[in-house]
């Protein structure tokens, strides 16, 4: 199989290039060169964003393409247009923010669910509209035959957002941790590697159409998955349960400073309660969450730094902050 990344250097598509590399696949990777590639590849330079930027896709042909753009859908429709009619399959990490919520009232749902308005011809505005539009895009260059992967929370090695990093370097100085509640909370998530895994799977079988692309509900919950950082991190820490109510009655804010928690509500069950029976059928498989987990800590402490991608605020509650909830539990 011959496979073009688009990106390749990061994450999700560094997942999937080093995944291809393992199959023996012939790799081309086209990015602005800001990172290493996975060693194997052939690389292409460019800037997607311009048509001169564009130039080097300008020739070649791929049985396959993987794009995790989440800009302008303007660049996703340019670049599905330049590779029309030299590519078999198109492969489009997209995400189950595209759902519009809440959800009318009896209104279909998993992917059949209704779905946010937007311009496959716009600039960038907000993400869930810009996935969207991207959808739009990449179906009206390759009818038939492209893949729209809707992804939700995406852990795993090479996280450059900070989510689940976050928690494993906070467990890692020990003492008493803040854990939100209830601790029997459903997540929904998917390892970058399997989400890889399943779309080059998809490629080769020529799997067409949109998928909920997570683990089942309740795959890990909250104390699973914090246990397993305990576990990976062999810190002397003890996690302090404290009830959604409590945090949120002390302006603890959701999502960002405490990464990964949503409290149970609308916001929880639109991320964590997919209907991914599609997928599964289709051979989406999820790795257990200590495995998950031990693997982004074996990756994350042995990196000089901690890894932040361009442009995204850090995540995490601060010490101080901690400290002064902890007090008072």
């Amino acid at each position: 199989m011959r496979l073009l990344m688009l990106g390749g250097t990061g994450f999700v598509g560094r997942a999937v290039v080093a995944d291809a590399v393992h199959r023996g696949w012939e790799v081309t990777t086209f990015h602005r060169g800001g990172a290493p590639d996975v060693p194997g590849v052939r690389s292409l330079r460019g800037d997607r964003i311009t048509a001169a930027g564009r130039a080097a896709l300008g020739a070649g042909e791929w049985d396959a393409v993987v794009d995790t753009w989440s800009g302008a859908p303007g660049v996703v429709r340019e670049t599905a247009r330049l590779l029309r009619g030299r590519v078999g399959h198109y492969g489009y990490v997209s995400s189950r923010s595209v759902y519009l919520h809440p959800r009318p009232a009896g209104a279909p749902t998993a992917e059949a669910a209704p779905l946010v308005a937007a311009d496959p011809d716009g600039p960038a505005t907000e993400y869930a509209r810009d996935k969207r539009g991207a959808e739009i895009a990449v179906n009206a260059a390759f009818p038939g035959a492209c893949l729209l992967a809707r992804a939700g929370l995406i852990l795993g090695p090479h996280e450059d957002i900070g989510r689940l990093p976050w928690w494993l370097l906070r467990i890692s100085r020990g003492g008493d941790v803040l854990a939100p509640g209830p601790r029997d909370l459903p997540l929904q998530y998917v390892d970058a590697r399997d989400l890889a895994g399943w779309l080059l799977d998809a490629a080769a079988g020529g799997l067409t159409g949109t998928y909920d692309t997570v683990s089942r509900s309740g795959h890990a919950t909250t104390q699973t998955l914090l246990a397993a950082c305990v576990a990976a991190t062999g810190a002397d820490a003890r996690l302090r349960w404290a009830p959604a109510g409590t945090l949120l009655a002390a302006g603890v804010e959701p999502w960002t400073q405490l990464p990964i928690w949503l409290p149970p509500g609308e916001l929880h069950t639109a991320l964590h309660g997919a209907d991914t029976r599609r997928a599964y059928a289709a051979g989406l498989r999820c790795r257990p969450v200590r495995e998950t987990v031990a693997d982004t800590w074996e990756w994350l402490s042995a990196l000089p730094g901690v890894p932040q991608r361009p442009g995204r605020p850090p995540v995490g509650l601060d010490a101080a902050r901690e400290r002064e909830i902890l007090a008072g539990l």
